[in-house]
């Protein structure tokens, strides 16, 4: 069974389906979701990510992890977090910078979040020295301080989608034509109580028609985070593509051999993202008592960070050739028609904590 007859069955027997619901069966459905049936990355999957474009990210990611530890008083242990993180690629650079910072290596215990027994596989391949501990989901991450770095995680999120009508929010769902296989969009007929989660000057002042997008786990996830903070001290780092305050638009996209693809046409065989909305991601963590950093364009955080100047050291020891793809690489993390502005960091701490790299 297809995750597209997964679908149908499921709106035939419970009716039309939340945006949320279907982003959920379509990526991770245990047995037929995108992400849980194969490895995405790389110029022969869907897409790449910033880890896979050059070493320089996770290095300097690895760097910035160090000087946070030494910030907070330099726990022993302290748990270093990734979520989603696909290959490893990201962690085994970042641990590779790190032993330039001997004593945080050795307090650091990796721990991944990560529900692909695909990309697990490839995870414990690269990752092997460093005997990370995975998990299903937060619950399980042990009561210690800790860094966590979530680069292009809450993008894959489920989202829910609403529409204005009139005085209401109605939410837009996923049906099926009677006795035929065809997928459509609906709304519901009465309000929808998501509305409560949008921002409220966009609730109020949007316009008749507008779309708006609410992420109810990534704000959960959020909450979750900064209540963890706030216990056991520590600091999230989050890198994703989205708008730094809410705003209305539909942003779902389907992305397939690194293209725009039909979402209807290809449930469970393309990527489903939306973009991040960081206002609402930073609401959620100020009402839980922790704080928001940034957000800033990733081009930004990277040069803060010295990515110039890794760039310039990794060419010292290169053929040409090789220069040229080293800067060629920079250009695309943090040049303004690259990745460089549209990719956003934001980091949380705790409200007491100074301001972490790159957020001064």
């Amino acid at each position: 069974m297809s995750v597209a007859d997964h679908l149908r069955r499921r709106i035939r027997a419970e009716g039309p389906l939340s945006v949320a619901d279907m982003m959920a069966s379509a990526l991770v459905h245990p047995e037929h979701g995108y992400y849980t049936t194969r490895d995405p990355f790389g110029a022969a999957g869907d897409f790449v990510t910033a880890p896979e474009i050059s070493q320089m990210f996770g290095e300097l990611i690895g760097l910035w992890a160090a000087v946070v530890w030494q910030g907070m008083g330099a726990p022993d242990p302290v748990a270093l977090v990734e979520l989603g993180p696909g290959r490893g690629t990201l962690m085994a650079d970042a641990l590779r910078a790190a032993v330039g910072v001997p004593a945080f290596r050795a307090a650091a215990q990796v721990h991944l979040v990560e529900a692909s027994p695909t990309l697990r596989q490839h995870q414990a391949t690269r990752l092997e020295k460093a005997r990370p501990i995975w998990h299903d989901g937060l619950d399980t991450l042990p009561d210690q301080p800790a860094i966590v770095i979530a680069n292009e995680f809450f993008d894959a999120l489920p989202i829910v989608q609403l529409v204005r009508d009139g005085r209401n929010w109605r939410e837009r769902r996923l049906a099926v034509v009677a006795d035929a296989e065809e997928f459509f969009w609906t709304l519901t007929p009465g309000a929808s109580p998501h509305a409560g989660l949008l921002d409220p000057g966009l609730r109020q002042n949007a316009p008749d028609g507008a779309l708006a997008e609410i992420c109810p786990s990534g704000l959960s996830i959020a909450r979750h985070l900064a209540d963890r903070l706030n216990r056991f001290g520590g600091a999230v780092l989050a890198i994703d593509y989205g708008h730094a305050v809410s705003a209305a638009g539909d942003t779902l996209q389907a992305v397939q051999r690194h293209k725009p693809a039909d979402i209807l046409a290809t449930l469970g065989n393309a990527d489903l993202t939306a973009h991040v909305d960081f206002g609402a991601l930073g609401r959620a963590v100020a009402e839980a008592g922790a704080v928001q950093h940034g957000p800033l364009g990733q081009g930004a955080f990277l040069r803060q960070l010295g990515i110039e100047a890794r760039a310039e050291a990794l060419c010292r020891a290169a053929t040409t050739e090789q220069c040229a793809a080293v800067h060629s690489a920079c250009a695309r993390l943090i040049h303004p028609d690259e990745m460089g502005t549209l990719f956003k960091v934001v980091a949380w701490t705790r409200a007491d904590a100074s301001p972490p790299p790159g957020f001064e």
